[in-house]
């Protein structure tokens, strides 16, 4: 039998231990120290910063910077525990606007590692320098800046040094510490050695904007494919300010590993931000590709929390709401804008020309009103069962999302003069189309997406352009100009409640706790989104009703995954997606199918109507709805000019 071990009595732990304790919180690896060091130099008001390192920053770690310098009488107190100049009341913790203001980096950093300083300011005569572990100090030479030394990272615990990965890893690891303070801080600059060698630099701006020194910057930072495949945004609402740039679907990655997002110049990883971000993409985004992004939320002090986690990469907000929706409408507007414009040197989409009586206008949805072939075949029957809506004023159409056809109106279609269908000879046909008139034949540069020339294999449309060659994928740009015009249709009734269908057997399944809590406090966001789920019995929650729009999906897995997203994202934006998800699934089915044969009017129509809508880029899925094939690149195909 085992006796029980005597209890110990309380007693103070040492300051060594208390230091090591919180070691373990602020230095994780190599790239923590870095960071805390490049952060104290920003702090001091530095305008060039180098680091370098050896082995990985495991044997050695030198941070060197111009800032202001700290007082010799100061060297001793700096590597104290809680010493700090940066914040001396609870207001100013409560409005922190330094990178530091914990007071306890050095000291945890001296406590596991050799650490020595050497400072001087601007009017000393000469600089000073500390060794931590011996606490002599002594004259020293260097400029004005301070110099940190920390060598033997871990040799005091060398336990927490078996953890450390390859000089390699930790060494990629401290770059990427680095180029996080490099992205947001123009201003500065920045050069990392490893082993004598250099091995990134990024200089500072010097003149333009603020705007074009970011610019700049990112290009040094993460490549001038960022800037050219991604757009800029600017969105202030009331006293929150977000800018930045975010990644061009096109270009998203299959890892996260460009997405920065920064408060007030600190950068986080605050899952808030990124889930404002992400919403943005979700029906631009293709599969599980991750977009990339730079972001850079501008707000009051008062209103965020940084004293959150010791590493100051976590931040609370005063009113999250507020910081997510502001990042996800200044998202979705930079990304709103389709690249078709940019196509037309120094010009926009031109407005249709009036087209002589009984002729008509290029540019008129004539192809939205076409009957849809809903089994995909080359057929224009329509479905008898389809309900259309009658056009109201403005063009638009009032959506019950009861119904299960697609509720597209457009203006009546023109009488088209009738026209044989072309014999099939090859992939390659199109109908043969009346001719236009003058007024309406305009060159190849007066609209960003050209003039349609045939369609191919019954699914792509050509057109011309002034770069070259634009290949179309008809259905999915028409179902990105219909599910468009649904959601603008659907603001109508965003207050009424998806159809439900009653369960004839309700179905039950064990709930936890959390569950439980959220299907009382969510009823209501529940009922929106078309479900009935109500307490039976302690522990046990029965669905009773589920959207009409699934009426294969299991109540219970449904019911399931509902309750855990409403536990993590607000009622409102998951109705609100649960809604664009219907519409996204009508807008599929409604769109023209493969092999449906178009006129040239009505191409040059679908191409027309895509120039004006919003992310016509991609379709509801995330497919790209067009791709450019420009003359050089035609050329090059057919080796011109060799």
């Amino acid at each position: 039998m085992t006796l029980a071990t005597p209890p110990r009595r309380i007693q103070a732990l040492p300051d060594a231990l208390i230091s090591q304790i919180a070691a373990g919180e602020v230095v994780e690896r190599p790239a923590s120290v870095v960071r805390e060091l490049v952060d104290n130099a920003l702090d001091a008001g530095a305008s060039q910063i180098t680091v370098r390192l050896m082995a990985g920053g495991v044997r050695s770690i030198v941070v060197e910077d111009d800032g202001a310098g700290i007082p010799a009488d100061q060297l001793v107190l700096a590597v104290q525990r809680h010493a700090t100049s940066k914040i001396a009341s609870l207001g100013d913790l409560e409005a922190v606007g330094t990178m530091g203001f914990r007071g306890e980096a050095l000291a945890a950093i001296a406590s596991i590692a050799d650490l020595s300083l050497a400072s001087r300011t601007a009017d000393a005569a000469h600089a000073s320098r500390l060794d931590v572990l011996s606490g002599e100090l002594q004259p020293a030479a260097r400029a004005t800046g301070t110099s940190v030394e920390v060598r033997e990272l871990f040799f005091a615990t060398p336990a927490r040094r078996k953890f450390l990965k390859t000089d390699a890893t930790e060494m990629a690891h401290c770059l990427e510490a680095v180029r996080r303070h490099a992205l947001v801080r123009a201003d500065v600059g920045f050069a990392v050695w490893h082993d004598g060698k250099l091995v990134a630099q990024w200089r500072r701006a010097a003149g333009g904007t603020p705007a074009q020194a970011i610019d700049q910057r990112m290009a040094d930072v993460l490549g001038a494919d960022f800037i050219a495949q991604s757009r800029p945004l600017d969105m202030t609402v009331g006293a929150l300010r977000v800018q930045g740039r975010t990644g061009l679907p096109d270009a998203a990655r299959s890892r996260s590993d460009q997405q920065y997002a920064y408060v007030n110049g600190r950068y986080v990883r605050d899952r808030l931000i990124g889930h404002g971000a992400r919403a943005a993409y979700e029906d631009v985004l293709h599969g599980n590709r991750q977009p990339s992004w730079v972001l850079f939320v501008s707000l009051d002090p008062l209103r965020v929390d940084v004293n959150v986690h010791p590493t100051k990469i976590e931040v609370r907000f005063r009113d999250g709401r507020e910081v997510h929706q502001a990042v996800r409408h200044a998202v979705e507007a930079a990304l709103a804008t389709s690249r078709a414009p940019a196509l037309a040197v120094g010009e926009t989409a031109p407005a249709i020309a009036p087209a002589p009586a009984g002729q008509p206008a290029v540019g008129q949805a004539a192809w939205a009103d076409l009957p849809n072939d809903f089994s995909g075949g080359s057929g224009s029957a329509t479905p008898a069962s389809l309900a259309w809506v009658p056009a109201v004023a403005g063009g638009q159409a009032r959506l019950g999302l009861q119904d299960l056809a697609v509720l597209y109106a457009q203006e009546p279609a023109p009488n088209w003069p009738a026209a044989a269908p072309a014999a099939q000879s090859g992939p390659l046909s199109a109908r043969p189309a009346p001719a236009l008139p003058a007024a309406l034949v305009l060159s190849t540069d007066a609209w960003p997406l050209g003039r349609a020339l045939a369609q191919l294999a019954g699914a792509y449309i050509l057109a011309e352009n002034a770069q070259g060659l634009v290949v179309v994928d008809m259905h999915a740009a028409h179902e990105r100009i219909v599910y468009e015009r649904l959601k603008a249709a659907q603001g109508d009734t965003s207050g009424q409640a998806l159809p439900s269908q009653p369960l004839l057997i309700p179905a039950t399944f064990a709930a936890t706790p959390t569950e439980q809590a959220t299907a009382e406090g969510c009823a209501e966001a529940l009922a929106a989104l078309g479900l009935d789920v109500a307490p039976l019995s302690p522990g046990v929650l029965a669905v009773r009703a589920r959207p009409a729009a699934l009426p294969d999906a299991d109540p219970v897995a449904l019911a399931r995954a509902v309750l855990a997203e409403l536990g993590e994202v607000e009622s409102t934006q998951l109705v609100q997606r649960a809604r664009d998800d219907l519409l996204a699934t009508m807008a599929c089915h409604g769109a023209v199918r493969a092999n449906r044969q178009l006129t040239l009017p009505e191409m040059n129509a679908l191409l027309r109507d895509m120039e004006r809508t919003a992310r016509a880029d991609q379709c509801n899925h995330g497919r790209p709805t067009w791709r450019q094939v420009t003359l050089r690149e035609l050329d090059t195909l057919f080796l011109r000019g060799r």
